[in-house]
């Protein structure tokens, strides 16, 4: 028996995979920085931060985002 999902599937893509692993390390490299009193170390990870969000962004409007994974699966 089959049944169609309703489910939106949030963050099931690269898009976001790849973005929210980028942004855990430059928090984690941002953590520690700060801990460590290595203010240049800091602000270089709050960039980096910024740089995994617009991979995010990039990656979803090239493809690789929600949208076209489901269309995807659905067999359009």
């Amino acid at each position: 028996m089959s049944f169609e999902s309703v489910d939106p599937g949030e963050g099931h893509s690269i898009a976001a995979w790849t973005a929210v692993t980028i942004m855990l390390l430059a928090v984690a490299i941002g953590t520690v920085a700060f801990f460590l009193v290595i203010p240049w170390l800091v602000w270089a990870s709050v960039g980096l931060l910024v740089v995994g969000l617009l991979v995010g962004w990039v990656l979803a409007k090239i493809g690789y985002g929600v949208a076209d994974t489901q269309s995807t699966h659905q067999g359009n």
